[in-house]
């Protein structure tokens, strides 16, 4: 969708003047448009990828493209469907009912690598009106955040009650009628499930709605991202000139995008129609500030999350300077949201704020901005006023004004940064719609998820955009990227990336993952049988570290040689020779049958003693090591011969 003001529809069922067209008029048409500067929404059934693909790459790198997934229960898609009637396509009644059936054996559910920058689930009709308010009030300038939003399990497969039911309605020759009900099943605690799916939108997906899902479920793509949150500092209960503000706001931001690594600033408002929001839009674009990383927002700054899916873990109140509730405005608003625990917080750092400043408040647990909204910390920050009915008024002085407005935000955005760069997630409460049940389980047993600073990012990045990394990359699909470690340890070191935001590390994998990690585990025995092919002297281990280095999850195929110049410390030589290194079957078993992979202490590993892979004998020093290794021909372990952990296999 590109950013400018006419919008143009597309549907391919009139694009034939009126009648039914064909897929090839419907993209030329849409291309059309969007050279024109046009905003194209597309309304077609997409149920794979390869139906989706033109439609995706017809815009170009400058085209933000968007799917709003139709996933209505199916008694109402069915419903609609079979008693609709003069459909410009002729799909209606029990024809449209058979039709149904085929999409749904085979649908194929979108992915943000297939080059969408957002996804949108639509469940019930709520959902979609959300989404038309949505898309209606986007402006020229506006930028909405990115990634998967609304999606409860993007691994389900259809229900086999659904094809029951399209085949009892086939059965009947009931062309105009609806079953009274659908297949009902028994969900976790013995509640009722309904099985649903969808019939039409841009892409289809199955799901399961149970009576205890929350509502507003947000995909970690977006939630493990540190967001801060922000008002327009001033310019509301301080009347600051907007023109004015908008220039230190942009300039600001600009200041420290290079600072901030993966995190993100989001200025919000409440009003659709914010002339501060538009200005700064505006001034973004001329400098080219990137609008993943910031952009602006239209919501309650209180309810970011429950109201409008976006995870922010620190947000900035516009603060009086008594740091005390009341005054109206955003300060209000927010003191009453964090109630008690926020003001008792508070008090504990400061009991004053002069302008220009900027105060750090950790958030406790108690306070519902903290289990409803995941917000870790609020940021009190005061800037310059130049309402003569408030305190310390600066009578217009704006080179003054400006220069305390400067260093507000500098302190504001400096202070989010001390959190960004140290921050762990946080357990939440049992009850929080925030929490996933991997990160629950991760925090009960006590495992801290770090914050990955920008130089620990280089693996994510190459998953996510491989096309960006063309002399790094051997093999990409969908669901995997291939390349040699950077640091090989061996002859052959490759690394098979998984290709989903949220999957950091090995503590994050669970059933629902297996699918790709048999997918990785069979790519990596491809580029075995390659090297193999090439030196038969060669065995190799496929596995994962239990604590990474690096962000995303990879898997090791490295050759049991280990000769290797970059293999110089203890470190180096533990991590893939000990219980550190987890095999890559053995964690498909844990997963399979535990729901989670062991995780090994790594502290003690790292730190033991340096023993040969195949002998076991221990050696002083690397040196020394790999002079052995370099002659060594005993047998590998016999727990290593288990399993299939070597490849090829030992006798």
């Amino acid at each position: 969708m590109l950013k400018k003001r006419s919008i143009y529809l597309r549907l391919q069922d009139t694009i034939n003047n009126g009648k039914s067209g064909t897929k090839p008029q419907c993209l030329k048409s849409a291309a059309a448009s969007l050279k024109e500067g046009k905003s194209v929404f597309i309304d077609r059934c997409n149920l794979d990828k390869e139906q989706r693909v033109d439609f995706v790459n017809l815009g170009g790198p400058e085209v933000e493209v968007h799917a709003v997934v139709l996933d209505l229960p199916a008694k109402l898609s069915i419903s609609r469907i079979v008693k609709r009637t003069g459909h410009e396509g002729n799909l209606q009644g029990g024809k449209a009912a058979a039709v149904v059936n085929r999409m749904l054996q085979n649908k194929e559910l979108p992915k943000l690598s297939e080059g969408f920058s957002r996804i949108t689930f639509c469940r019930n009709e709520t959902d979609v009106d959300a989404a038309v308010k949505t898309y209606t009030a986007v402006g020229p300038l506006d930028t909405l955040p990115h990634g998967c939003f609304g999606q409860k399990d993007p691994n389900a497969k259809t229900q086999l009650g659904i094809m029951r039911f399209l085949k009892r309605l086939h059965e009947t020759n009931a062309r105009d009628s609806v079953p009274s009900q659908l297949t009902e099943e028994k969900g976790p605690c013995g509640k009722t499930q309904e099985t649903v799916s969808s019939s039409s939108g841009m892409a289809s997906q199955k799901i399961k709605v149970s009576e205890d899902m929350a509502p507003g479920s947000i995909s970690h793509d977006e939630s493990d991202i540190p967001t801060l949150a922000f008002p327009s500092i001033s310019t509301v209960d301080f009347q600051f000139d907007l023109e004015k503000a908008s220039d230190v706001i942009v300039g600001k931001v600009e200041e420290f995008m290079d600072k901030l690594g993966n995190a993100r600033l989001v200025l919000v408002d409440l009003t659709e129609r914010s002339k501060i929001l538009s200005l700064v839009r505006a001034k973004a674009a001329e400098k080219k500030i990137d609008s993943k990383r910031f952009f602006t927002f239209i919501g309650d700054i209180c309810q970011l999350y429950t109201k409008g899916g976006l995870c922010c873990n620190v947000i900035a109140n516009a603060a009086n300077w008594r740091l005390k509730p009341g005054g109206g405005g955003v300060n209000a608003a927010i003191f009453n949201a964090g109630g008690p625990a926020l003001e008792a917080a508070t008090k504990e750092q400061a009991r004053s704020l002069l302008p220009g400043n900027a105060l750090v408040v950790p958030l406790p647990s108690t306070s519902p901005l903290y289990s409803k909204e995941g917000v870790t910390h609020v940021i009190h920050v005061l800037g310059p006023n130049m309402n003569p009915r408030r305190p310390n008024c600066l009578d217009n002085d704006y080179v003054k004004g400006c220069k305390v407005l400067e260093d507000a935000y500098s302190s504001l955005f400096k202070g989010f940064l001390s959190i960004a760069n140290t921050q762990v997630k946080v357990p939440r409460s049992s009850g929080s719609i925030l929490s996933g049940p991997s990160k629950l389980e991760d925090e009960i047993s006590g495992t801290k998820t770090k914050t990955w600073a920008p130089c620990l990012q280089a693996l994510y990045n190459i998953a996510m955009q491989p096309e960006k990394h063309n002399k790094q990359v051997l093999e990409a699909s969908d669901d995997v990227v291939v390349l040699n470690d950077i640091y090989p340890k061996a002859k052959q070191h490759l690394l098979v990336l998984a290709r989903i935001k949220g999957l950091d590390t090995l503590a994050d994998a669970r059933k629902e993952h297996l699918p790709l990690l048999m997918t990785m585990h069979e790519v990596g025995l491809r580029w075995v049988d390659k090297f193999v092919g090439e030196d038969a002297s060669l065995v190799f281990r496929l596995g994962y570290h239990s604590v990474p280095s690096m962000r995303q999850l990879h898997l090791h195929v490295i050759s049991q040689d280990f000769d290797s110049k970059n293999l110089k410390h203890k470190k180096h030589w533990n991590s893939f020779t000990t219980a550190f290194f987890r095999d890559s079957v053995d964690v498909m078993e844990e997963i399979n049958n535990q729901g989670k992979a062991t995780i090994q202490d790594e502290k003690r590993l790292m730190s033991m003693e340096l023993r040969c892979h195949r002998c076991r004998s221990a050696h002083p020093n690397i040196p020394r090591l790999k002079s052995h290794i370099s002659s060594c021909q005993a047998p590998f372990p016999a727990d290593l011969q288990k399993k299939g952990r070597l490849v090829p296999e030992q006798n």
